[in-house]
């Protein structure tokens, strides 16, 4: 992080946080994506995927949005983690609307783990 001094001095926040709050906005991102796909585009998606990892093309529907979700995450330029870490420590106001929430049980995991 050029300039951006150590993580979570400018938001008060871990690096723990950060990593799940960052993991929460990725999420975010690709299931943004995900609500502007048809039931067919995602049957697509999936069957890509599937075809990729060598999969059965026999699946459920959960197991379609995965292959999607999948699909989309390695296409879907998001930031690496020190540049959004930056960004979000300059403008943490901007990422607020992203966060599901997921961000806080991913913490706890990680500390009861």
């Amino acid at each position: 992080m050029r300039g951006a001094g150590p993580i979570g001095s400018r938001t008060g926040e871990g690096a723990e946080v950060l990593r799940a709050k960052y993991l929460d906005y990725c999420s975010a991102q690709l299931a943004e994506l995900l609500l502007y796909l048809s039931p067919d585009e995602i049957f697509l998606l999936a069957q890509r995927s599937t075809r990729d990892v060598g999969g059965s093309a026999d699946v459920s529907y959960a197991r379609m949005v995965q292959g999607a979700t999948r699909w989309l995450s390695e296409r879907v330029p998001l930031p690496p983690f020190d540049v959004w870490v930056a960004d979000y420590q300059a403008n943490p106001d901007r990422y607020e609307e992203y966060f599901m929430g997921l961000w806080e049980s991913e913490l706890r995991s990680a500390v009861e783990g």
